[in-house]
């Protein structure tokens, strides 16, 4: 792969139905393409998280991925409320998950701690009342 791959996706706010599409495409994409099945794991399970965390937080966002020849380029954008405290946000077990997110078997506290856990570099920028951008970069090795 000489040139980068761009991918866009659109995450729906509330709608659990359609939640980890973005991450499941991308997944799709990083098979075809022939990318190692350890980076394709840890891109789907980052991915996935934070995708579910603009689902269930944030009323949804935004999900654009570069493809390069040696690392991958994810940002994820919302204009949600904000994250409050971002490191208490990131112990695990912490969550601000609504109870009828919980009893659909979401919010348990893991997000943010396992999208830092499969991704070679996270970034988190946030600001209450105006949103959270997650930059997440993963090495092809």
């Amino acid at each position: 792969m000489s040139n980068s791959v761009k991918l866009h996706y659109d995450v729906s706010g509330e709608d659990f139905t359609r939640a980890g599409e973005a991450s499941g495409n991308i997944k799709k994409v990083l098979k075809e393409i022939g990318c190692d099945a350890d980076l394709i794991r840890n891109v789907s399970i980052a991915t996935y998280e934070a995708e579910i965390n603009m689902v269930i937080h944030a009323n949804g966002g935004v999900v654009d991925v570069d493809i390069f020849p040696d690392h991958i380029d994810i940002v994820l954008a919302d204009q949600g409320p904000g994250i409050k405290d971002v490191e208490l946000a990131m112990k695990e077990g912490y969550s601000t998950a609504p109870d009828n997110v919980r009893s659909l078997g979401f919010g348990a506290g893991m997000g943010l701690p396992n999208i830092k856990k499969y991704a070679d570099e996270m970034k988190i920028e946030t600001e209450v009342g105006v949103g959270t951008t997650i930059r997440l970069k993963f090495y092809i090795k």
